[in-house]
């Protein structure tokens, strides 16, 4: 991968922390986002330490480089790999299909853990990407731990078999194909929350029909180019 294509997949992580700060899917320096370096066993994760500049004002420069053993390779002396490192690398040491990862701290989503309430499809054409992925199951971690081992990592990896997890008492971690990815999967689980909660504030929410539910089986998830767009847009980014 040329110097180029690097500092580019650099700026492409930063955009994404800076996005999912600037929607307060996470508070000051919680949280971060990583993407496997094409053609290497290395990642690209946003730092923690007395350098950074916390999620909302994440810069190219706030990226390092890390083994999957989670050692530091590259990176200014004053930035440190997270502590849960290992949630990232547990991921892609146990899943080919994993390009990034996303881990934050929403409290809307962290509340159901909390209160052990399933996020019901309550739902339809709002937002059908939402509805598909609360109807492929969103995965649940039930320790309210750091992930700060590789024991603890292999078995949180173990207990995400699809893209997004609730992890209790914690927040989340979104996994896919690339770093718009999970930051999209991030945004619709809170939104997803976001809607729950509120139908819980009025009064007894009821899931949709079967029948609607399947109505939407055959759609596909329509452009995530424009997507992306959209919220970098709406937080003053490019897209």
């Amino acid at each position: 991968m040329s110097d180029d294509d690097l500092s580019a997949l650099r700026e492409r992580v930063a955009k994404a922390c800076r996005i999912v700060g600037k929607l307060q899917l996470t508070k000051s320096t919680y949280g971060h986002i990583s993407t496997r370096v094409p053609g290497t066993d290395n990642i690209l994760i946003r730092a923690r330490g007395p350098g950074e500049s916390g999620l909302r004002y994440t810069s190219a420069q706030d990226i390092i480089t890390v083994g999957l053993d989670g050692s530091k390779l590259s990176g200014r002396d004053d930035l440190h790999v997270p502590k849960e490192v290992f949630i990232h690398t547990w991921l892609y040491r146990t899943r080919q299909d994993v390009s990034a990862v996303l881990h934050a701290h929403p409290e809307t989503v962290m509340l159901f853990t909390i209160c052990d309430k399933p996020l019901l499809p309550l739902f339809g054409a709002y937002d059908p990407n939402g509805l598909r992925l609360v109807m492929e199951g969103v995965d649940t971690y039930p320790r309210s731990v750091l992930i700060s081992n590789d024991e603890l990592g292999q078995e949180l990896a173990s207990a995400i078999k699809g893209r997004a997890c609730m992890m209790r008492g914690h927040g989340i971690t979104t996994c896919g194909s690339s770093v718009e990815d999970v930051t999209l999967t991030a945004i619709r689980l809170n939104e997803v929350a976001e809607i729950n909660y509120r139908a819980h504030l009025l009064g007894n929410p009821q899931p949709i029909s079967d029948e609607d539910i399947a109505s939407f089986d055959n759609i596909g998830e329509g452009n995530p180019a424009s997507a992306w767009n959209y919220y970098c847009k709406l937080v003053g980014e490019e897209g």
